[in-house]
């Protein structure tokens, strides 16, 4: 073998080498995770419905208008319930940014419930049921969940508040976490990501 056939043999294993070497390198390489992102809302209504009589309705609302920009939810209206009633609370949320394409988040959040859960704050003593301050400081904390996951944790998208004394100038906070594949019976307010966090004014007359 003379020297030129010599080096174009080498060369030609360099090549067949580098390039298995280059493809072996590509199939190792794995596709990232897809991210959980968080919900774009734009529309939020409470809705208190008194339980003994389904006329009577307090709703609250935010809204965002621009979703995922500059903007934050911006709370509409005041709570105001009637001391000794109990009233169911349920949600109507919606990502509106493309009118003619309204997304239902609150579908979302039921088709996805092991992945959420809503945690609630409000003035010590506004309620007789559940009593204390809320959740938001501790996971264990009493809320009246009527709704749960497939695991049997809470998710929130259905609540019972019995009304307590008379109040003036209350807080009703609600936080709404995105929790995939973190979300157990202990996991709280701090774990996950933030979808929503909105702080009413509670009035209890």
């Amino acid at each position: 073998m003379n020297m030129l056939e010599s080096v174009k043999k080498y060369g030609l294993y360099t090549l067949l080498l580098g390039g298995a070497l280059l493809t072996s390198c590509e199939e190792d390489v794995e596709a990232p995770d897809e991210e959980n992102e968080e919900e774009v809302i734009t529309d939020v209504t409470l809705i208190f419905t008194n339980t003994a009589d389904a006329t009577d309705v307090v709703m609250a609302s935010a809204e965002d208008p621009d979703g995922a920009g500059v903007e934050e939810l911006e709370v509409l209206d005041e709570i105001t319930l009637t001391s000794g009633v109990t009233y169911t609370l349920t949600y109507e949320i919606f990502n509106g940014l493309n009118p003619s394409d309204v997304e239902d988040i609150g579908e979302e959040i039921e088709e996805e419930d092991e992945e959420h859960q809503f945690f609630y704050s409000f003035t010590d003593g506004a309620f007789s049921d559940p009593t204390g301050d809320g959740n938001v400081d501790d996971a264990s904390d009493p809320i009246n969940y009527e709704d749960s996951d497939d695991d049997g944790n809470p998710v929130g998208l259905e609540t019972t508040w019995t009304a307590g004394d008379p109040l003036t100038g209350g807080a009703f906070t609600i936080i709404l976490k995105h929790q995939p594949d973190i979300k157990t019976a202990t996991s709280g307010s701090n774990d996950g990501e933030t979808d929503l966090n909105l702080e009413f004014v509670l009035n209890i007359q």
